[in-house]
């Protein structure tokens, strides 16, 4: 989106530029010869002595066949320092979902190990838990 913003204003400098040099042309024809002739020499030695804008190349996304897109870097290539700055969020990405992966296996045993030790302390034998007439106990409120 920021090379078409660029490439508006390009154009409408273009036209104001086209406009004025429309409007210095129509002044001198009637002007006398010799002046108008000096205007169109330094005309041309302003023309020849302007400063030629260049383009800065920047990483563009460019879309290819089959719906994907990929970071295009232009005609500079791409350095070592480029590449290792587009994997560092992979790598930091990866070793974030290890890190969480990590800590969920040690919740989710801890809590099991806390279950295993409700049980075994419990003054119920085991295989009292797994009785379908159990459960009807627990939900009509138990012995009080």
């Amino acid at each position: 989106m920021n090379t078409t913003h660029q490439q508006d204003a390009v154009r409408s400098q273009d036209r104001f530029g086209r406009q004025v040099a429309a409007r210095l042309t129509l002044g001198t024809a009637e002007l006398p010869y010799d002046i108008s002739e000096r205007l169109r020499a330094a005309r041309t030695q302003a023309m020849a002595h302007r400063k030629l804008v260049s383009a800065q190349k920047a990483p563009a996304v460019v879309a290819s066949g089959g719906g994907t897109a990929t970071l295009g870097f232009g005609d500079e290539g791409v350095s070592w320092w480029n590449r290792i700055a587009s994997a560092l969020p992979i790598l930091v990405l990866a070793a974030g979902l290890v890190a969480i992966h990590v800590v969920q296996n040690d919740r989710r045993a801890s809590e099991l190990a806390e279950v295993d030790a409700a049980i075994l302390t419990d003054d119920l034998p085991p295989a009292a838990y797994a009785d379908p007439g159990f459960s009807q106990f627990l939900k009509s409120g138990g012995a009080e």
